[in-house]
C-alpha cells in the first residue's frame, strides 16, 4: 500500500473498507463538545456493540418471565447457555469446540490450569515468563512456586530483551529452552506482551519446548480477537483469555479457558467444582466427581448467565466477519498508522513494537514524560498509559476508521 499522510487518502481507505459499516454497530464515547472521541484503547476495554442490550434484555425478560423455570424454559436456556459460545469461541483461537468453555476470570483460570499442569519435581520446577509480563500474570505463577514450596528467585526464569532493544528474540526463548530444558516444567507466556506489543511464535516455541518433555500454556487476553490463532494445530497445552479487549464484553466479563483434547481423558490432577460433573448425573448429586471429557471438566461453578449474553452478542459480529477479514484490516490499519508515525520527525517518541504484533503500536516517550498523553487525551484520543513511559494505542478492525488513525497522527503530531 502507497499511503499517503492526508485526510483525503485515509477517506479513500475507508471508503474501500467492506468492514467499514460494522463502526455503525457499536457505540462510540462522545466528548464534552459532541463529537466522537478518537478511541484506541480497545486494547483495555472494548467499545459496547449495539446489539447487547437486545441480548441482555432477552434474559432480563425470561428472568422475569420464567424465574428458576429459565433454566429450562428461558428462550436461551440457562443451563446449557456457556455451550452456545463454543462455536464461536473455537473459531476465534483455532480449537476444536471441545477444547474451550467460557468460565470464571482470568486470572482465576489461570491458577485451574497451572493446578493441572505445573506439576514442579526436583530436578523439574521452573516457569518461564516474560519479566514484563502483565504484573496479575507474575503473581499468579509466582503464588504458584510458593504453593509448592519453592522460591521464584531459583524456579522462575524471567525472560528480557537484549540490552538495548524492547522486544524478546526467539532465538533467546529457545536457546533458554535447550539450555536449561530439563529444569523447566512450565512455559507460561503472553501471547501478544501487553506492554510491548510483540507477539510471540507460538508454534516454534510450542514445539521445541513439548519435544523438552515442558508444558506450554498462554494467556491470550491481548491475543484472543486480535490475532490469528491456532492452538489446536499448534498443540499448545492450555490457554486462558479475558473477554473484555478485543472480544467487547464488559468490563469484568467472564473469562475463557482452552484445554488440549489430548488431556481430556488424563488423570490430571485439578480444582473440582460441580459444574464441571458429568451432565448425565450432575443433578443426581453424587459423592464422586466424573469430569466432563472436554475442557468444560474444568468448570467450577454455572456462570453468569447475563455476562454470558453480553459475550454472545459480540461473538455474533465476530461470527460474521471472521478472523481473516479482521486480521487483513488490522494489519492495513496498523501498517498505516506506523507509516504515518514514522513522517514525524522527533527524538521525543519512538516505537518498540516489533513487526511481530497485532492491532496495537507502544509508543515509548522519552523521559517517560506524560504530559504528552495528558495532551492528546485533551484533544479527544482516548488511549492508555502505561508505567513508565509507554502510550499504547490499538485501532481495532470492527471499529476503527483510517480517518481516525490519520485524526490520531495529526493530534500526536501538532502536540509534539
Amino acid at each position: 500500500m502507497n499511503c499517503k499522510n492526508t485526510a483525503e487518502f485515509a477517506l479513500e481507505l475507508d471508503a474501500k473498507d467492506e468492514l467499514k459499516d460494522y463502526r455503525n454497530e457499536f457505540h462510540i464515547p462522545l466528548q464534552k463538545n459532541g463529537k466522537e472521541h478518537i478511541y484506541m484503547c480497545g486494547n483495555s476495554l472494548g467499545l459496547q456493540p449495539k446489539r447487547t442490550k437486545e441480548f441482555l434484555n432477552q434474559e432480563l425478560e425470561d428472568w422475569a418471565t420464567f424465574g428458576v423455570e429459565g433454566h429450562f424454559h428461558a428462550k436461551n436456556p440457562w443451563m446449557p447457555y456457556h455451550e452456545f459460545l463454543t462455536e464461536s469461541y473455537a473459531k476465534i483461537v483455532g480449537a476444536k469446540p471441545a477444547e474451550v468453555v467460557a468460565m470464571n476470570t482470568l486470572t482465576v483460570n489461570l491458577h485451574l490450569m497451572m493446578v493441572s499442569f505445573y506439576r514442579p519435581t526436583e530436578k523439574r520446577h521452573k516457569i518461564i515468563i516474560e519479566g514484563d509480563a502483565f504484573p496479575s500474570d507474575i503473581y499468579a505463577v509466582e503464588s504458584q512456586i510458593k504453593h509448592h514450596s519453592l522460591s521464584p528467585e531459583t524456579s522462575l526464569i524471567k525472560l528480557r530483551p537484549r540490552d538495548g532493544e524492547s522486544a524478546i528474540r526467539t532465538e533467546d526463548i529457545l536457546a533458554i529452552i535447550e539450555r536449561e530444558g530439563d529444569e523447566i516444567a512450565l512455559i507460561m507466556l503472553g501471547g501478544v506482551n501487553y506492554y510491548t506489543g510483540q507477539v510471540f511464535d507460538f508454534e516454534k516455541i510450542t514445539k521445541l519446548a513439548q519435544d523438552k518433555g515442558i508444558k506450554v500454556g498462554f494467556d491470550l487476553a491481548h491475543a484472543a480477537g486480535n490475532i490469528k490463532l491456532e492452538l489446536h494445530n499448534w498443540g499448545v497445552d492450555f490457554a486462558v483469555w479475558c473477554s473484555y479487549k478485543y472480544l467487547n464484553s464488559g468490563p469484568g466479563s467472564v473469562a475463557a479457558a482452552f484445554v488440549h483434547e489430548k488431556h481430556h481423558t488424563t488423570n490430571l490432577n485439578r480444582f473440582a467444582g460441580w459444574w464441571g460433573h458429568n451432565k448425565e448425573d450432575r443433578f443426581k448429586m453424587p459423592d464422586d466427581f466424573n469430569p466432563i471429557q472436554s475442557a468444560e471438566g474444568w468448570q467450577l461453578s454455572n456462570p453468569p448467565i447475563l455476562s454470558l449474553a453480553a459475550i454472545r452478542a459480540s461473538l455474533s459480529i465476530f461470527d460474521e466477519v471472521g478472523m481473516d477479514k479482521l486480521v487483513a484490516k488490522s494489519k492495513e490499519l496498523t501498517n498505516y498508522l506506523l507509516y504515518l508515525l514514522n513522517t514525524i520527525y522527533t527524538d521525543r517518541i519512538e516505537i518498540i513494537t516489533p513487526e511481530e504484533r497485532g492491532c496495537q503500536l507502544s509508543i515509548r516517550v522519552k523521559n517517560g514524560n506524560k504530559n504528552l498523553f495528558d495532551a492528546i487525551t485533551e484533544k479527544g484520543v482516548v488511549a492508555d498509559w502505561r508505567e513508565p513511559d509507554v502510550i499504547r494505542v490499538a485501532p481495532i478492525p470492527l471499529y476503527n476508521s483510517f480517518h481516525d488513525v490519520f485524526n490520531f497522527y495529526s493530534i500526536l503530531k501538532e502536540e509534539l
